[in-house]
């Protein structure tokens, strides 16, 4: 079958950076579906991976994490899905990913595309809604429902994939004020048309610009992108006994600032469920079908925000370079082999 891998690690403009390549085709064992994939998104996670993780044993390394796509074969102790149910998911980081014609996943960490979504639009959401859920729902512990006096949400790095699909949850499912921050005119509209109450420039001090907005002090910080920069704004902007959370990477976080206002501090990874099987792992099938029941009530939509092409080696080389550029609007798709 057809897949998009690499050997070593190198940077994405080295012709073997990503290469087109043909594998062969896995079977499916235990509970795990094997999926003909019709579309891909890609993550920052790829191109982290891409730097730290080479094939092995002579094995091509291939990534991809989100999928759309269709179950051809289902192992003998599947219980949710069988050949021919259309399914999305965002796969686990530790299996050959996504950039494959057919690719291998647990049922328990997928979910029923949405009905009225292509492929290629549904392909977005899945690692990213995750993502977000996880924050707010099993992290941040926020109650989905409207109660008079939520309180506030901001989101530092509203436009990317993550925020774009957070801002949407959390307006549409809480009764939070939304905040989120981008700093170019197209990133505070795609913010706002999102479902945002209000955009900040995360160039300017956070505080001033809340405060403007009668919001001196924030009860939820969602750090999406570049914690560690902002880290001084965010203590200064969170309401105490607040809660931060953050998905990216800093090199060093130093959250002694955070202690004399008691906040909490959350790390979401969203492979960790996938990644050491717990218990509730099936917990990721639930939410992604409930995300897809949102998605076909219209309460949430896709966050495409280019479909770039066919899914081979050129391609993600342009995606992978655009991700590397922390210049994307929502998600990079790609689709068909």
């Amino acid at each position: 079958m057809k897949a998009v891998g690499y050997y070593r690690s190198l940077p994405i403009a080295e012709p073997e950076s990503l290469l087109d390549l043909e594998v062969e085709t896995p079977t499916p064992s235990g509970r795990d579906l094997l999926v003909k994939i019709e579309a891909v998104s890609v993550n920052p996670v790829d191109t982290k991976v891409r730097m730290r993780a080479a094939g092995e044993g002579g094995k091509p390394k291939i990534l991809g994490y989100d999928a759309a796509g269709t179950v051809a074969a289902a192992g003998p102790d599947c219980q949710l899905f069988e050949p021919g149910d259309a399914v999305w998911y965002a796969g686990s980081i530790l299996r050959p990913g996504t950039n494959a014609e057919l690719h291998l996943v647990d049922e328990r960490i997928v979910g029923p595309k949405p009905k009225s979504l292509s492929f290629t639009q549904a392909a977005a959401l899945p690692l990213t809604a995750i993502t977000a859920w996880e924050m707010l729902f099993d992290r941040f512990g926020i109650r989905i429902g409207k109660p008079p006096a939520a309180g506030s949400l901001l989101i530092v790095g509203g436009a990317g994939g993550v925020g774009s699909i957070a801002i949407q949850l959390a307006r549409r499912l809480t009764g939070l004020t939304v905040v989120a921050t981008a700093s170019r005119p197209e990133t505070r509209r795609w913010c706002l048309d999102h479902g945002a109450h209000h955009v900040i420039d995360h160039r300017e001090a956070f505080q001033p610009q809340l405060a403007a907005l009668g919001l001196p002090a924030i009860d939820y910080v969602f750090g999406v992108t570049e914690s560690g920069r902002h880290l001084p704004a965010i203590v200064e902007a969170i309401a105490p006994q607040g809660k931060f959370g953050l998905i990216d990477d800093p090199k060093t976080l130093d959250v002694l600032p955070f202690k004399r206002k008691c906040v909490s501090i959350h790390w979401e990874a969203m492979f960790a469920r996938s990644m050491f099987h717990t218990q509730d792992m099936i917990l990721q099938h639930v939410l992604l079908t409930e995300v897809a029941s949102l998605v076909d009530e219209g309460l949430i939509r896709t966050t495409v925000g280019e479909v770039l092409g066919r899914i081979d080696a050129a391609t993600l080389k342009t995606a992978h370079a655009r991700i590397e550029s922390g210049r994307t609007v929502g998600k990079l798709v790609l689709a068909g082999f």
